[in-house]
């Protein structure tokens, strides 16, 4: 048996004793759920009656309790490309829970935003939110104690995570992710960027940016960047979520209908009556939660789960801070380069050996827990296959033992980096994340003059007036949970990329969001405590020296704020339903325990 690695096993020890309080009232709390008269067998005749009065071809079966419905939790709209081919799963899969005799309903649909349609538009400032508003609604689905599982259908952003978190709170039930894979690979990425980059400096139209993203972006399924939607796919598998190997591959494909078949068939397996109960509060444990850092870092994923792996963590009862991903990333080398950290994307890195390939090469370095509870019969190992089919059915074998492509996938032995390229930055500006392995390590250390900014659209009017051609740290502030609800600064990239490209020492600083879809500048995100409330942002001005340093983890102002007053955050704006929201920033905590108003409020 291989030996854990000094580090994981020291974080991993840590989180257990700073948990053990925490996880004790969440296993205490989901053992009563398992034994309280919610369950189907504890409802009247008149409940019961109206939870199988339109389950056509099921109501005996239901009736009789006979086997184990399972719930559909949908975040299905044809809007979304990743979630589009969901529109026919519920139908095939109550035929595949007959097949076992179990039975299949949709209990109920959660909203399904998409970062890349709202990315620099008001809707944008709802984006963190509909995170705690998808756990709301995941938790109304399996409010009926109807059921004995649960399929949980969402790949995209702020999905998994608030699908996670719900259906969490009803962790005595097991718990299936079914994905729907992704999209085929359109346009190479590096013309993408480039047309981007081109409209930014207005050397290309609006219809030539048009053409170029609707060549990259064309067809159902997931968008094939390594942004937050595919980091979400690798951990579900790292958190033992999936059936092994279902993250990528494609819609549409006779192997993916494979999948969600065996997906519905071991969820039946598993349930609390069962002798394989695997309830999801067991899987999702201290361990699981490391796995799925590990698996991010090692992966170059998205900065997003700075920020969902503390929610998701909490909702389990595990306490989960940036110092563990910091030193965790000490540990973890990166070994997959997947656009935008690398030229391929999802597609190219799950044909070079993908998944598999990565757990079994951080389960024999010693880099992640092999000895947890998976829905998956073989545990953490049965992730190092992959699916294929044999004839009609599905088989598993070894995931590729080289690299099929060692530009974009490599082994321990041999990394692209040494650590995980996602590292705490802190000091008298607070507490930040730094993506390393986005950005070249000569720029991991900038110090320059401060411009500060209040929005993005005030950092674009004055890249266009051009007063931003110098050295310059553009500090953006006010983008907080607090402050309107954290939204991710995409329009931030392409201006940002230009200066530095013009070869000028260029960085960002901001209390907002980037996430995996960001690009090659060093930036400091996620800035707490906020502007909002007390953070050190609200006291900087123009002109004030800035020094951010990867290297050695600091973020300073080499300026005296003692006497400064805050300044004021600009007037919020109404529409877009953002009024709505407004409860829940205000009660948010800060971006290093979530960002959550839902869990803060809760107490967990």
């Amino acid at each position: 048996m291989t030996q854990l690695h000094p580090i994981i096993e020291r974080v991993t020890a840590r989180i257990i004793d700073r948990s053990k309080d925490s996880r004790r009232r969440y296993l205490d709390l989901i053992e009563r759920e398992a034994h309280s008269s919610t369950a189907r067998s504890g409802l009247s005749c008149s409940n019961l009656a109206h939870g199988f009065a339109a389950a056509e071809g099921d109501k005996a079966a239901i009736a009789s309790g006979r086997g184990p419905n399972l719930a559909i939790v949908t975040a299905y709209n044809d809007m979304l490309s990743a979630h589009q081919p969901y529109a026919r799963y519920p139908e095939a899969m109550k035929l595949y829970a007959r097949e076992v005799g179990a039975t299949a309903q949709v209990a109920g649909g959660v909203p399904a935003m998409c970062d890349g349609v709202t990315q620099g538009q008001a809707g944008m400032e709802l984006s963190l939110f509909s995170r705690d508003a998808i756990a709301i609604g995941t938790a109304i689905a399996m409010s009926h104690a109807m059921f004995d599982g649960m399929a949980l259908l969402g790949i995209c952003d702020k999905i998994v995570p608030g699908l996670v978190i719900g259906a969490l709170r009803f962790g005595h039930l097991p718990a299936l992710f079914v994905p729907s894979g992704p999209m085929p690979s359109g346009i190479a990425n590096k013309d993408k960027q480039k047309v981007r980059q081109l409209y930014a400096e207005g050397k290309a139209s609006r219809a030539e940016l048009l053409d170029s993203e609707s060549k990259s972006y064309h067809s159902p399924g997931t968008c094939t960047f390594y942004g937050t939607a595919n980091s979400n796919q690798m951990m579900m598998e790292m958190m033992g979520l999936h059936i092994p190997g279902a993250a990528f591959v494609p819609p549409g494909t006779p192997l993916r209908s494979a999948l969600t078949r065996a997906a519905v068939h071991r969820l039946a397996e598993i349930g609390r009556d069962s002798a394989d109960y695997r309830p999801m509060g067991l899987v999702v444990d201290e361990k699981a939660i490391v796995n799925a850092c590990v698996g991010l870092l090692a992966t170059g994923g998205s900065t997003n789960h700075a920020i969902h792996l503390p929610a998701m963590a909490r909702a389990a009862g595990v306490q989960l801070d940036w110092q563990d991903l910091d030193e965790l990333s000490s540990a973890v080398p990166l070994i997959a380069r997947v656009y935008p950290n690398g030229a391929g994307d999802v597609n190219h890195f799950h044909a070079a050996g993908g998944i598999g390939y990565v757990v079994r090469e951080l389960l024999d370095a010693g880099l992640a827990h092999a000895d947890v509870l998976t829905v998956a019969a073989g545990g953490m190992r049965a992730y190092a296959d992959e699916p294929w089919l044999d004839g009609e059915a599905l088989a598993v074998r070894p995931a590729p033992a080289q690299s099929g492509d060692d530009a974009m996938l490599r082994p321990v032995a041999q990394p692209f980096l040494g650590d995980g390229g996602m590292r705490l930055v802190q000091g008298n500006l607070g507490r930040a994340t730094f993506k390393t392995s986005a950005v070249d390590a000569e720029r991991w250390t900038i110090e320059a003059p401060a411009r500060v900014f209040d929005s993005q659209e005030a950092v674009q009017a004055a890249f266009k007036a051009g007063e931003l051609d110098r050295d310059v740290v553009v500090v953006v502030r006010f983008q907080g949970p607090r402050a309107n609800g954290m939204p991710e600064l995409h329009k931030l990239t392409p201006p940002l990329g230009v200066l530095q490209d013009r070869g000028f020492k260029v960085a960002l600083v901001t209390d907002g969001r980037m996430s995996g879809a960001s690009g090659k500048i060093p930036a400091a995100i996620h800035v707490t405590p906020e502007a909002l409330g007390g953070g050190a942002l609200a006291l900087l001005q123009d002109g004030d020296l800035v020094r951010l340093c990867a290297n050695i983890g600091s973020l300073e102002v080499l300026a005296d704020l003692s006497t400064r007053t805050p300044a004021a955050p600009p007037r919020l704006e109404m529409g877009t339903g953002r009024e709505l929201f407004a409860v829940l920033r205000h009660h948010a905590d800060g971006a290093e325990r979530g960002g959550s108003a839902m869990l803060a409020e809760a107490g967990l």
